[in-house]
């Protein structure tokens, strides 16, 4: 993978691979043989509770494929904060010696969500370098605006890594700013001696790549202190935000960032990385839409509609967060199922991973190598999604990234590779008129040879059938909590249900949410199918 002095470094979730739910070990185990086997050189392995135990199962593959296991402490709350004594500093050294023990070759302090403060830094790191023998590497970022202080303070302590981001894809939800803390150790006993006139000529690179991306920024514009309000990993901010406009609260953002707290809180205070934010974000998002405060959620006598990935971690397959679950809560949430304390992937079976290639293969209608199949372990469903685009759209990999994302405007020519020494030159002449059905006539030339083709103009609003609204003072009408897609339906006209068993699920933006029988009774009608996209409020169930 390029030069031989060039270490590639991957981030890995433990148990959690890089998805976002506990796979069985031989599948972990698969994935990061294959991951070292394409070129990975250092894995940065991490659990979403800090839970060593969780991490143990990659730690030793790593070991095994005889690469660098970097252990990560994920950084939360303030250990300088003496009203949360949780995340105190000897917790923090307890973690690091966990990890040094586990056999990780370098020690990570992973602050995924900007919230160490420079003093904090300092304390840490000296701490650290005071009570393990191993090589002491800071991931931050830079939400709050001044993680590059905290940079230059564990620096000063004697930590021996620090990540950094190129100068034009630096700050806010991501890392310092690379250019700007060289600089400023520059001349100091811990000069990086890099280049400064290397990072800016990289640094140009960088600025004409981010300039395609445009449509996809992040609506931050500067530096956020109610990073240490809500404490969102950088890596959620952006998704999270996309996430509320999707469902129609883009207008209520702060709204969003206190539920966000709130749902913490209502959890125990857990440490939040993928997938633990996930969770809480699914939970936040759910509280605002349903207009649902936390002494809503506790409330014994209101039934509640958990989000699948809220009931999935309070019954333990996660793993376990420092102190345990709220009882409550958890109770609430589990509707009497008995939750698991053990770790989550000791529990399930080994894959047969020679059924289930065959079965992968099946689906996606092609013969997979061991890094596809790999992937395809971590996200089924989003590979078959992918083997399916890739069909009916071809190798649109080749397309440069403006054509890609924002397409071809009429007269404009491109010539793209298709494979070593064979070229297609595209050239748009004209974009006829949309019809009827929303299809618009396209008029190319393929290397001089004229091809028309149709299709769907996105610009064209589509015009859907407006649903009937669900009667909230009738408990016989079961709504549409918020928007989204079907994704199952549970039950069938005329089956019998009791209080609390599920009728269908409603999928958006990555977040499941089941829906229940609010009382006994027969079903009378279903009024959506899977697939359907539906708004909040409409009726979905009708019960007899």
């Amino acid at each position: 993978m390029g030069a031989a002095n060039l270490l590639l470094q991957m981030l890995l979730r433990g148990a959690n691979g890089v998805g976002y739910t506990n796979y069985p070990d031989n599948v972990v185990r698969h994935f990061i043989g294959e991951a070292a086997a394409g070129g990975v050189d250092l894995f940065r392995v991490f659990d979403c509770f800090n839970w060593v135990e969780n991490m143990r199962v990659a730690i030793d593959a790593v070991a095994e494929a005889g690469k660098i296991a970097e252990g990560a402490i994920c950084y939360t709350g303030d250990l300088l904060d003496p009203t949360r004594p949780k995340y105190s500093l000897s917790y923090y050294v307890d973690l690091a010696k966990q990890l040094e023990a586990a056999g990780c070759h370098v020690l990570a302090i992973k602050d995924m969500a900007g919230l160490l403060k420079p003093a904090a830094a300092k304390a840490l790191v000296t701490a650290l370098k005071q009570e393990v023998g191993l090589p002491i590497h800071l991931h931050t970022h830079d939400t709050s605006g001044a993680a590059a202080a905290s940079i230059l303070a564990a620096v000063e302590a004697g930590v021996d890594a620090f990540d950094a981001a190129m100068d034009p894809m630096s700050g806010a939800t991501s890392q310092p700013c690379l250019g700007s803390v060289v600089e400023a150790l520059r001349h100091t006993p811990r000069d990086t001696e890099l280049d400064g006139g290397a990072i800016r000529a990289i640094a140009g690179y960088w600025d004409a790549v981010r300039r395609q991306y445009a449509a996809f920024e992040s609506d931050l514009r500067s530096g956020a202190s109610e990073v240490y309000l809500h404490e969102m990993p950088g890596g959620q901010f952006t998704n999270l935000q996309e996430q509320a406009r999707a469902l129609g609260l883009a207008a209520r953002w702060s709204d969003v960032a206190n539920a966000y707290r709130q749902a913490n809180d209502l959890f125990g205070d857990i440490v939040k990385v993928t997938p633990s934010s996930k969770v809480v974000g699914d939970m936040a998002l759910m509280m605002v839409s349903q207009n649902l405060a936390p002494a809503d959620v506790l409330d014994a006598e209101r039934d509640i509609a958990f989000p699948v990935s809220v009931v999935e971690m309070l019954r333990g397959d996660l793993g376990q967060p420092t102190g345990g679950w709220p009882k409550a809560l958890q109770a609430k949430a589990l509707k009497g199922e008995t939750p698991i304390t053990d770790r989550p992937g000791a529990l399930l079976p080994a894959l047969d991973l020679v059924a289930t290639r065959a079965e992968a293969e099946r689906k996606c209608g092609r013969t997979l190598d061991e890094q596809g199949f790999a992937a395809y372990l971590m996200y089924p469903k989003v590979f078959e999604a992918y083997c399916a685009a890739a069909r009916k759209y071809g190798p649109v990999q080749v397309l440069p990234t403006l054509a890609y994302f924002y397409g071809m405007t009429p007269g404009e020519e491109l010539a793209i590779e298709l494979e070593p020494g064979k070229t297609l030159v595209i050239r748009l002449q004209a974009i006829g008129e949309t019809d009827e059905a929303g299809a618009v006539r396209l008029f190319f030339e393929l290397n001089g040879q004229p091809r028309t083709i149709k299709a769907p103009n996105r610009a064209v609003a589509g015009t859907a059938a407006v649903r009937r609204k669900a009667d909230e003072a009738n408990d016989a009408h079961v709504p549409a909590p918020m928007p989204g897609v079907i994704s199952t339906i549970s039950v069938a006209v005329g089956q019998t249900v009791k209080a609390g068993d599920v009728l269908l699920a409603i999928e958006a933006m990555k977040m499941e949410t089941q829906l229940y029988a609010p009382r006994d009774g027969v079903v009378q009608a279903v009024h959506a199918t899977p697939g359907a996209v539906v708004e909040p409020k409409d009726l979905l169930i009708e019960l007899g």
